[in-house]
């Protein structure tokens, strides 16, 4: 497994513990040996397409790239989905997905389902993920799709759902917009891990913080003077 390296972030837990931010817009938890990554939204592009807009597979690739490089860097024992893995209806990017997902056989995929995880139960098990309904408590954290609103003391919410983002810069071209992970007290809100998904602006509070995704690294925003 390759070492972390001593300029990626991470916030630390009740526990001790780190829990690292990485430019994948993944996280990492060394003492659990997880990954944590939150709408992938894979088959939105088959999606689109039954709606008539014309959206190629391809789109998908490059995600399923980046999973394999962060499986074969971190080497987990667990690899979490926080919500909203596939988009909606059922179609044949499921299998491609699937299939994928098979070639990992030392990894246990786990789905914290989402709104959108909506494909019939039976589908879900028959495949090679395990599937879980609601919130899951995962030593000092607490795994959801949606932001919980009932935190815990001593544990941290780790979510996704709102795709946050960051925006600055002007308008038009000069505009800059990026994902970020949103850290609130008691809780970090992953960027959503798709290509094909949007971004949502955040308002941050005061004892908030972001840390912006640029593609190669990932970066403290400091709100505050």
């Amino acid at each position: 497994m390759q070492k972390l390296d001593t300029q990626t972030p991470y916030i630390t837990t009740s526990i001790g513990s780190p829990l690292y931010l990485l430019k994948e817009k993944a996280a990492y938890c060394p003492a659990t040996n997880s990954l944590f990554i939150a709408d992938t939204h894979f088959g939105k592009a088959g999606h689109f397409r039954k709606a008539g807009i014309a959206v190629p597979e391809s789109v998908h690739l490059e995600d399923y790239k980046i999973i394999e490089e962060l499986i074969h860097t971190y080497q987990p024992a667990n690899f979490y989905f926080l919500g909203d893995l596939f988009h909606s209806d059922l179609n044949a990017q499921w299998v491609r997905l699937e299939e994928f997902l098979e070639g990992f056989t030392e990894v246990n995929f786990i789905l914290i389902k989402g709104n959108h995880d909506i494909l019939p139960k039976k589908i879900y098990q028959s495949s090679t993920i395990k599937v879980i309904d609601q919130p899951l408590e995962l030593d000092h954290l607490i795994l959801s799709h949606e932001p919980m609103e009932d935190l815990k003391e001593r544990k941290i919410n780790l979510c996704g759902h709102i795709h946050p983002g960051f925006s600055a810069g002007g308008s038009g071209a000069r505009k800059i917009k990026v994902p970020c992970f949103l850290h609130r007290p008691g809780q970090l809100i992953l960027p959503a891990f798709g290509k094909f998904t949007g971004l949502y602006n955040v308002t941050a509070e005061i004892a908030d913080r972001l840390f912006l995704v640029t593609g190669t690294k990932v970066i403290l925003f400091n709100l505050n003077p």
